[in-house]
C-alpha cells in the first residue's frame, strides 16, 4: 500500500527527524504531544497535531490507546514509533495493525523474540552467533560479573559485581530498578568484559529472510552505560573482524525474518579479536545519522519503503563507505553536580552551519523534567576520522548554548583525548579519565569583559569617570566563595581600565581585551542578572550578585534541598523519627535518573514537605533535619 499520512508516536528530535523524511517523500505528518511539549519545534513542524493530555510519559506517550485514537482522529494511515516509549512494545505494534494502520517497524513476533535478552541469547546461539554466558554457580575466577535487566536498556537494571558476597544484593537492586523502569524485574548474569568495545551493526530486513547490512558503528564511549559519542565506521577494527560482525548480524536478523531497520549490538574484545552478541534493538537507533552519512542512505525512508511493501529495497547491502562520521549527544546536565539533569529555559541554541544537528529544542524552548535530558545530536561527516573529530570540536566550541548547563565541555574533552584520537576506545574510557575539560581558566578575563559590557550600557560619559579617582568600581558575580567573584575596574577619560587588561573595544554585545600581547574577543548576551559570554576560551555563564539578600530566600539549618527538578518517588522516613548521617530519606526521579537524598547529620526528621508524586523544583526544601545536641 502507499502511505499518505504518518503519525509519529514520539517527541522532540526523533519526531522532527521522521517528519523531515516524510516531507521529502510527500507524505503528510501528524505529531502527538504532551502538555509539557506543546511549544516544542516538532509540534509546529507537523502538518497536524493531536494533544495527549498530561505530562508524564505514563499518561501520554506510553498510552497506546490514546496514540491510536489520535491516529484515527488525524486520519493517519501509518504509525512510526521512533525510539524509546512504545517503539519496542509488541502489544502496541499488534494494536496498531489491528486498528487497520500500517506499523512502520518489525513484526510483533520479532519484537517479542528480541525483547527478552534471555530468550534472544538462545535464538542467537542456535543461529551460530557468539553469546556471553556466566556459569550457574560462579566462583571468584569468574569475576567480574554483570547483572542486566532482561527487558529494556539504557543502563537501567545493570550492575557490575566484583565480589561474590555482593552478588545477591546487586541482583536484588537490579531487579527492583528493572521492575520500576520496564515493569519486568527479570535479570540475568553474564561475564563482564573489562575495557570491551561496544560495536553495533545496522541491518534492514524485508521480513522474508533477506537482510541488508549497512556497516557498523562504534558506541564505546559511555557514561553510566549511556552512549555519549558514536562513530562510523568503527576505528581500528581488523577487516576480518568487520566482515565477521556483519555476517553475524545478518544471520541474527535472518533468524527471526526481521523486517525494517534494526541494530544488532556486540561486545568486542580488541585484545583477543573476539566478539559476543549483546542484544538486538528492534527499532531505529539514536545514533543512526552516522550510518546514513557514511553510506549515503536514509534509514527512515527505507523503513517506510519496507512498510509499504516495496520489493527488493532491503536486499542490497552497501559495502562502500565514504569518509567518517562522528556524533555526540548534547545533554542538559550539570558537570559540577555529577551530571545531574537540568531543566528550565534554553534561551539560546545556535550551531554553525557545517554540521548536521538533529535537535528537539530551539532558542527559547522550555526543557521539562518529564523526559530525557538530550537537547540535540551533533554530527559531522568528513573525508577522514581526524578531520571529522577536528570539525566537530570546532562546531561545539563555536555553538551558542545559553540558559542551561550542558555536557559540552566534557564532549570537547573526550574528542581531545589521545586515547580517543588514536581510536583505542572502550566502555571504560570515561571511568578511567578524570576530566579537566578546560586547560585555561578564563574566569577573570570573562568577568572583566562582563564588567566592561555593564559599563557601556548607559549613554553619555564613561560610567565611573572621575576627575580624581579614589577607588575602583566593583562588580560582584556569584561563585562558590562567600565573597563571590569580585571585578574591580576604572572609568577614565580614555575608556576603561582593568588590572592586567588593556581595553581595545567595549560594546554592549562584544568586548575586546588585550593582556600580555594576546588580544581576545568576547561575545556577550545579557538576560536580567544572567550574563552569557562566548569566546575562544569557551562559554561561561555568570550571574550578578544582588547588593542585598532577600530574607525570603534564606533556608533554616538542616534543610534538605532538591538537587534537581523532578518527581518524588518515595519518602523513606517519617516526621519525628531519629535519623543518622547518610541515611536515605527521599528518592527523586527526573529525566530517567534517580537520586537519593540523605540525612546530612545525626538528628531528628523535624519536617517533610513532600509526598510520593510531588513535583519539585531544584533548590526546593524537601525536608528539615534538626541536629541532635
Amino acid at each position: 500500500m502507499t502511505i499518505s499520512r504518518i503519525l509519529v508516536a514520539n517527541r522532540a528530535e526523533i519526531a522532527s527527524r521522521v517528519f523531515r523524511t516524510a516531507r521529502k517523500l510527500g507524505i503528510e505528518t501528524v505529531a502527538v504531544h504532551s502538555d509539557a511539549d506543546a511549544d516544542l519545534p516538532f509540534v509546529a513542524e507537523a502538518d497536524h497535531a493531536v494533544r495527549l493530555p498530561g505530562n508524564a510519559p505514563a499518561e501520554t506517550y506510553l498510552r497506546a490507546d490514546l496514540v491510536i485514537e489520535a491516529a484515527k482522529v488525524a486520519g493517519a494511515d501509518a504509525i512510526h514509533p521512533g525510539y524509546g516509549f512504545l517503539s519496542e512494545n509488541a502489544d502496541f505494534a499488534r494494536a496498531v495493525e489491528a486498528a487497520g494502520l500500517v506499523w512502520i517497524g518489525p513484526a510483533p513476533e520479532s519484537i517479542e523474540q528480541m525483547g527478552s535478552k534471555i530468550e534472544a541469547k538462545k535464538i542467537m546461539a542456535a543461529a551460530g552467533v557468539p553469546v556471553l554466558e556466566a556459569p550457574a554457580s560462579p566462583v571468584e575466577s569468574d569475576l567480574p560479573l554483570l547483572v542486566k535487566a532482561s527487558a529494556g536498556g539504557g543502563g537501567r537494571g545493570m550492575r557490575i559485581v566484583r565480589s561474590l558476597e555482593a552478588l545477591g544484593a546487586e541482583i536484588a537492586k537490579a531487579e527492583a530498578e528493572a521492575a520500576s523502569a520496564f515493569g519486568d524485574g527479570t535479570v540475568f548474569v553474564e561475564p563482564y568484559v573489562e575495557a570491551g568495545r561496544h560495536v553495533e551493526v545496522q541491518v534492514v530486513g524485508d521480513g522474508a529472510g533477506n537482510v541488508a547490512v549497512f556497516g557498523e558503528r562504534d558506541c564505546s564511549v559511555q557514561r553510566r552505560h549511556q552512549k555519549v559519542v558514536e562513530e562510523s565506521p568503527a576505528p581500528l577494527l581488523p577487516d576480518t573482524v568487520r566482515s565477521a560482525l556483519h555476517e553475524a548480524a545478518r544471520n541474527a536478523a535472518a533468524a527471526i525474518d526481521y523486517r525494517g531497520a534494526g541494530t544488532v549490538e556486540f561486545l568486542y574484545d580488541a585484545a583477543s579479536e573476539r566478539f559476543w552478541f549483546l542484544e538486538m534493538n528492534t527499532r531505529l537507533q539514536v545514533e543512526h545519522p552516522v550510518t546514513e552519512l557514511v553510506h549515503g542512505v536514509d534509514l527512515v525512508e527505507l523503513q517506510i519503503a519496507v512498510a509499504e511493501g516495496v520489493s527488493g529495497v532491503s536486499t542490497s547491502s552497501t559495502t562502500d563507505v565514504t569518509g567518517h562520521a562522528v556524533e555526540v549527544r548534547l545533554y542538559a546536565e550539570d558537570p559540577a553536580a555529577d551530571y545531574q539533569p537540568q531543566s528550565g529555559t534554553l534561551t539560546t541554541l545556535e550551531f554553525p552551519g557545517d554540521a548536521r544537528v538533529d535537535a528537539g529544542y530551539t532558542s527559547g524552548s522550555e526543557v521539562s523534567t518529564f523526559y530525557d535530558a538530550m537537547l540535540a545530536k551533533v554530527i559531522v561527516h568528513a573525508p577522514t576520522r581526524d578531520a571529522a573529530i577536528r570539525r566537530l570540536v570546532g562546531v561545539l566550541r563555536t555553538a551558542k548554548i545559553h540558559g542551561l548547563v550542558t555536557n559540552r565541555e566534557q564532549l570537547i574533552g573526550i574528542l581531545g583525548l589521545e586515547a580517543f584520537r588514536s581510536g583505542e576506545v572502550s566502555t571504560s574510557l570515561l571511568a578511567e579519565e578524570k576530566f579537566l575539560p578546560r586547560t585555561e581558566d578564563p574566569g577573570a578575563a570573562v568577568a572583566a569583559a562582563v564588567a566592561l559590557a555593564e559599563a557601556t550600557r548607559r549613554p553619555g560619559l564613561p560610567v565611573a569617570w572621575r576627575n580624581v579617582t579614589s577607588q575602583p568600581q566593583r562588580t560582584v558575580f556569584e561563585d562558590d566563595s562567600e565573597a563571590g567573584l569580585v571585578v574591580e575596574w576604572y572609568g577614565t577619560r580614555d575608556g576603561y581600565r582593568i588590572d592586567g587588561f588593556e581595553v581595545i573595544d567595549a560594546g554592549q554585545s562584544r568586548v575586546v581585551l588585550e593582556r600580555d600581547g594576546l588580544r581576545t574577543a568576547y561575545e556577550i548576551a545579557v538576560a536580567g542578572d544572567r550574563i552569557d559570554v562566548d569566546s575562544s576560551f569557551g562559554h561561561t555563564a555568570l550571574r550578578k550578585r544582588p547588593r542585598f539578600t532577600d530574607p525570603a530566600t534564606q533556608t533554616q539549618p538542616g534543610s534538605l534541598l532538591a538537587p534537581m527538578p523532578g518527581s518524588v518517588i518515595s519518602v523513606l522516613a517519617e516526621t519525628g523519627s531519629d535519623v543518622t548521617e547518610g541515611q536515605p530519606l527521599l528518592v527523586l526521579e527526573a529525566m530517567k535518573m534517580q537520586h537519593t537524598v540523605t540525612a546530612p547529620t545525626d538528628g531528628v526528621l523535624a519536617q517533610i514537605n513532600v509526598k510520593p508524586g510531588t513535583q519539585v523544583a531544584a533548590g526546593e526544601v524537601l525536608a528539615v533535619v534538626e541536629e541532635t545536641a
